[in-house]
């Protein structure tokens, strides 16, 4: 028997009002499930809405539409005091380690506000998790009386993925976690997510800006352009086979030992990104892509599996273009 993912996400919209009745088209309809215990990586240039994916998802922003359903459950249609306790499964690291720390508050009150916002154990019994909490980080429990301001970039991550896991969640968005940091620092912060999803069972959303930093933690690798997904594979996969244009261009720009090699047969992203207030019809890479025919323009891909457990969103595959 196939266990069920532990969340599944149906067409999810998320569209922010502009004034005039416009909208920003930040999440477009977009579907995908993650299975427990792997991490799914959520990659694309900034602006293409997928922290907004990640956050509609908690509902620290409500979505337009769709529907997003977590262990089974319906997130979108749970009451306040039902999601208050779900969200103790489902928790997020932010992408700044320097704004998303109170800097008026100690490092034990910022780790421990989780577990007293939830009632979870008396002072003694907080204290201990706290201190647990900054040994499973790689920190000292003396620590805990310190301020954000004196700690590092990449302390202060710590400290950020130490109090994502003071609930024992089972879910976590990591939303650019590595991104704020030095290049030295970023790989051991990846290697400690991936040690704690080893130790205690973690799934995650693992959103990046480049497909570089989500190459080593991910299981599968979903890439989205202007609020849609155009392709979702296996890690392996994604590298060694990519088949959107706008994925072939992502892999390019990653930083090559050999670039003059590269340089000779890989597709280079030209032109600006669109608006996502007026996103171009049909095909929405069609205005920088190097293989754009009219029914880019006219007609929009669906985003089909083309190969198994392969998705994209691309003429080029289709099996009408394929066989025809």
């Amino acid at each position: 028997m196939i266990e069920s993912p532990l969340l599944e996400v149906e067409n999810l919209v998320k569209h922010f009002p502009s004034g005039r009745k416009r909208v920003v088209r930040a999440v477009d309809g977009v579907s995908f499930a993650i299975r427990r215990g792997e991490t799914l990586g959520l990659v694309g240039e900034s602006g293409c809405g997928k922290t907004t994916v990640g956050r509609s998802l908690l509902r620290l922003i409500e979505p337009t539409g769709g529907e997003v359903r977590f262990d089974g459950r319906d997130l979108l249609k749970l009451r306040k005091g039902e999601l208050r306790q779900l969200r103790r499964r489902m928790q997020i690291i932010f992408q700044d380690p320097y704004s998303s720390l109170d800097p008026r508050c100690k490092v034990g009150a910022i780790i421990g506000e989780p577990l007293e916002v939830h009632g979870l154990g008396n002072r003694l019994e907080r204290r201990e998790r706290i201190c647990e909490l900054l040994k499973v980080v790689g920190l000292d429990p003396d620590f805990a009386g310190r301020y954000p301001h004196q700690f590092s970039g990449g302390q202060r991550q710590r400290i950020g993925i130490a109090r994502a896991l003071a609930l024992n969640p089972d879910f976590i968005v990591a939303d650019e976690p590595v991104s704020a940091l030095d290049v030295s620092v970023q790989a051991q912060v990846v290697n400690l997510l991936q040690d704690l999803q080893e130790r205690f069972g973690l799934t995650y959303l693992f959103i990046s800006h480049g497909l570089a930093v989500v190459k080593h933690i991910s299981t599968r690798v979903g890439v989205m352009y202007l609020g849609k997904l155009v392709e979702l594979a296996p890690a392996e996969e994604i590298y060694d086979n990519p088949l959107h244009p706008y994925t072939q261009a992502l892999l390019a720009a990653i930083p090559s030992p050999e670039p003059v090699e590269r340089r000779a047969h890989e597709p280079r992203l030209a032109g600006d990104v669109p608006t996502l207030i007026d996103p171009p019809s049909g095909c929405r890479f069609h205005t920088r892509c190097p293989h754009v025919t009219q029914r880019c323009r006219i007609e929009e891909p669906a985003f089909t599996e083309v190969a198994p457990g392969h998705f994209a969103a691309c003429f080029l595959h289709h099996s009408d273009v394929v066989n025809g």
